[in-house]
């Protein structure tokens, strides 16, 4: 298969590309800074790998190659858990998911011939934060920021099947692996001063790296998939048993609590995503068939960390 990838340098991405060309498959790389990309995927390493400039936002001649796939995954996005969210923050964040993924549509839509499937990002912000409810695929949206950015990028995604493409959604969870949230965990926990963040009893919907590649690549091959599934893994925990369970790992103390407060300092209203957390279940993901090869909280946290 040939598939192009928006956000490809990213920390999934990247993680994706390189399975991706491993088992053989041509991919098309868009990125806006092609320099960075051709250092992330040289040549030499990658020779089935092409690199495309685009800007995600805007209508362009990029969209044409988008006519040579037979897949795309789109994973375009600000980060949503760095800095301040100002107003201006709030609509980057916004505007790069929602823009990004109309203008992907757009190329799809335009593109002769059609790639067969869209596989696109979504997060478990869709459903809100909440102590106590579980949430899955069935469930009703929030009403938050997060929720609200969800649904307009679920709803621009949605437009490709006028198409008569495959939409699968895929709505993340937290994902680990060396980078993201937990590459900013670790330090703490290495100088002996780790700890749960807030609370504590909010929830940690999460998802190895690894199960989160596979499940890209089961949604990109198995065409009965459609609509709607939660990467996350079936066995979500507390985040004072993610602190417990990284101090285990790393044989580190995790008594050191991290307040509320420092957090809000730092992040604003993009603290919510520390500090508040929702339980989400994989209903439809296992009613797909997919397994989980890192189910479980400590054997994930050992992969990644030893």
């Amino acid at each position: 298969m040939k598939i192009a990838v928006s956000g490809a340098t990213g920390f999934v991405g990247s993680r994706l590309v390189e399975r991706l060309h491993k088992e053989g498959h041509r991919v098309l790389v868009l990125t806006r800074n092609t320099a960075h990309a051709q250092k992330v995927f040289p040549k030499q390493a990658f020779p089935n790998v092409e690199i495309v400039a685009y800007t995600p936002t805007v209508s362009g001649a990029w969209q044409e190659a988008i006519a040579t796939c037979d897949g795309v995954v789109n994973l375009a996005g600000e980060p949503i858990g760095e800095g301040r969210w100002t107003p201006e923050r709030k609509q980057e964040i916004l505007n790069s998911r929602k823009l990004s993924t109309q203008k992907i549509v757009e190329a799809i839509v335009n593109a002769n011939p059609k790639p067969s499937v869209l596989v696109n990002a979504s997060a478990i912000g869709y459903y809100g934060t909440s102590e106590t409810a579980a949430f899955d695929e069935t469930s009703s949206a929030g009403n938050d920021f997060l929720a609200q950015v969800c649904q307009a990028w679920e709803a621009e995604a949605q437009k490709v099947t006028d198409a008569g493409v495959r939409l699968v959604i895929l709505r993340f969870g937290i994902v680990l692996g060396l980078g993201g949230a937990l590459g900013k965990m670790i330090t703490p926990f290495k100088l002996f001063a780790g700890g749960p963040i807030g609370s504590g009893r909010q929830w940690f919907s999460w998802i190895h790296i690894d199960d989160l590649v596979n499940l890209i690549l089961q949604a990109l091959t198995q065409p009965q998939m459609s609509g709607v599934y939660n990467a996350t893994t079936p066995q979500p925990v507390r985040m004072s048993e993610l602190s417990n369970t990284m101090g285990k790992v790393m044989h580190r103390p995790s008594w050191l609590p991290v307040p509320g407060f420092a957090i809000e300092a730092l992040l604003g209203d993009g603290a919510v995503v520390v500090l508040e957390g929702q339980q989400v279940l994989p209903k439809r993901t296992i009613e797909s068939g997919f397994e989980f090869k890192y189910p479980n909280l400590q054997p994930a946290l050992e992969q990644i960390l030893k």
